[in-house]
């Protein structure tokens, strides 16, 4: 039997109102473990398929029950011991207890389940994966700081778990982390920062503060310290080689986190699409936009952020690619949009398209569309309002770039019917 909590330092188990013992069905979006129990869904945590498990009732609604696992009566094969010293109380990992390909398959199985339920499809009957190292691969973080505490927040809290060390994030960053736990037990750490966010090309460490008390601000001494303590710490721009470009990025420009897979999500997204004309909806700072520069006669980039904008122009200028590129929403710009391009492709938020971007693009009619999505169900009803405004789902990548997270990253090809 393995007692859930037996890989925390400290984790005591409170005795439940309610507990019972169910087996586990499949894994749903957020991590949980879906199991039923006199006609309601249990979702428990930090489970896996096939295992049957002891539950205590954490939270109880009409048709659903939040538990919580006191123990694992049958163990599935894929159940491994996390990594992570504080896995199951800290709110970044949730998969850390499963070997990482059964992480992949569980995530594929649960893009297929919210394309039904949701967008009402049926996903190819093939999704392949793109897959790399599972550990290490993060090159942006965000540690929040109490007191003499750094790390990340518990689960559903904002109390702050003291970490040593963060299994998923990349080497410089952990190096980053020592820096700062040494800085926050030093007199001269302003008490009023709370959180702080990193993001590393492997030697530079880009290093902005997110929020403090009151909103107070941080003098000039406090980054001249850093700069000290963490060996190639900067405020300003970095500049950040993949996919063979380099691309500089301000700390307000978003940027992909796996620093193993961008490039092979670059090449999933553009697929073999080349032509005359290519339009990159939510461009960022240019990741896709440079190399579709390479394979179509003419491409423009539309961008709301000013930072990535500016970006996105300085990596298009260095690099001697063409772009045409606009500061505007892509829902505004979609309007304006009068000529028909050969390829569209959309990188958009965790919101997804939303209604009035897929009208415009079920008007412009691209013939073909390619989506990069971070969040299955907005994805599930984009597709869905795209399929009934006459395209085609031809195929689809899940790009794994958080493993032990229940997050994934989807990419879709669609064709003009």
């Amino acid at each position: 039997m393995w007692r859930v909590g037996d890989n925390e330092e400290v984790d005591k188990i409170e005795p439940a109102a309610a507990e019972f013992t169910l087996p586990v069905e499949k894994l749903v979006y957020g991590g949980s473990g879906l199991s039923r129990h006199e006609g309601r869904v249990v979702l428990t945590p930090f489970v896996l398929p096939g295992e049957t498990v002891r539950i205590a009732v954490a939270k109880e609604k009409k048709d659903v029950i939040e538990g919580r696992a006191v123990e694992i009566v049958d163990r599935a094969v894929a159940r491994t011991a996390p990594l992570c010293k504080v896995f199951e109380r800290c709110g970044g990992c949730h998969y850390q207890h499963s070997l990482y390909p059964e992480q992949v398959l569980a995530k594929i199985e649960v893009l297929r389940e919210v394309l039904r339920r949701i967008g009402k499809l049926d996903a190819p009957a093939e999704i392949k994966a793109v897959t790399g190292e599972p550990w290490g691969y993060r090159n942006r973080v965000q540690f929040h700081i109490d007191g003499q505490k750094v790390g990340y927040r518990e689960a559903g809290s904002h109390r702050v778990i003291d970490t040593s060390e963060c299994p998923i994030a990349s080497p410089r960053l952990n190096e980053a982390l020592r820096s700062l736990r040494r800085m926050v037990r030093s007199h001269r750490f302003p008490r009023f920062v709370r959180s702080i966010e990193l993001f590393t090309n492997e030697r530079d460490v880009q290093l902005n503060i997110v929020e403090t008390m009151a909103g107070q601000r941080v003098a000039r001494g406090f980054f001249d310290w850093c700069e000290e303590e963490i060996p190639g710490s900067a405020t300003g721009p970095i500049d950040y080689r993949a996919g063979g470009m380099q691309y500089r990025v301000h700390y307000k420009s978003f940027f992909q986190v796996n620093r193993f897979l961008i490039g092979a999500l670059t090449e999933a997204a553009l697929g073999d699409a080349a032509g005359g004309s290519a339009l990159d909806l939510y461009a960022g700072v240019g990741l896709f936009t440079m190399p579709l520069a390479d394979r179509f006669e003419k491409v423009e980039a539309v961008e709301s952020v000013r930072s990535a904008v500016e970006d996105l122009e300085v990596n298009a200028r260095r690099a001697n690619r063409s772009i045409e590129a606009h500061r505007a929403s892509v829902e505004l710009h979609l309007e304006t949009v009068r000529k028909t391009p050969d390829f569209i492709l959309a990188d958009p938020p965790r919101t997804g398209l939303g209604p009035s971007v897929v009208r415009e693009l079920t008007r412009i009619k691209a013939p073909r569309l390619s989506i990069v999505s971070c969040d299955p169900a907005t994805l599930a009803r984009d597709l869905r309002g795209l399929v009934d405004g006459g395209y085609s789902l031809e195929s689809m990548q899940l790009a794994d770039l958080f493993p032990q997270t229940f997050h994934m990253e989807t990419v879709a090809h669609l064709t003009l019917r």
